[in-house]
């Protein structure tokens, strides 16, 4: 009985797995919802960089020595990022003060790192406070 009820239970937890994987020689064809005007689009990114991984992301000088944390993006009406406001100073975010800086002085290094040329930790808490309004 009692391996009749597992290999019930294993067969219950396969066969859905098993189920969702397409065949190799098959397209993955994305869900409709029988509505014309509504559509699903799969698309591959070529270049850019995703706001939500910057977001939290160490900033580094170009010594490689962590200076801040990104904590903020600031984008006109326009849909333009302009400012990146930084944490800078304390400990796990506490004490920590907020600076923006022109979102143009970061750039992605190659290990894909953020990076702020000749940034430094005192340069940065030279800066007056941000303060979100």
């Amino acid at each position: 009985m009692n391996r009749i009820l597992a290999a019930a239970l294993l067969t219950a937890l396969v066969t859905p797995a098993m189920a969702q994987t397409p065949p190799a020689d098959k397209p993955v064809v994305a869900p409709t919802s029988g509505n014309p005007n509504l559509a699903v689009a799969t698309l591959k990114l070529e270049n850019g960089t995703r706001l939500s991984k910057l977001i939290g992301s160490s900033v580094y000088n170009d010594q490689a020595v962590s200076v801040g944390a990104v904590d903020d993006l600031i984008m006109t009406s326009d849909d333009k990022v302009v400012m990146a406001v930084v944490s800078v100073g304390g400990f796990l975010g506490i004490g920590s003060k907020l600076v923006a800086v022109p979102f143009h002085d970061l750039t992605t290094g190659a290990d894909g790192k953020t990076v702020m040329q000749g940034a430094s930790k005192d340069s940065l808490n030279a800066l007056p406070n941000f303060t979100f309004n």
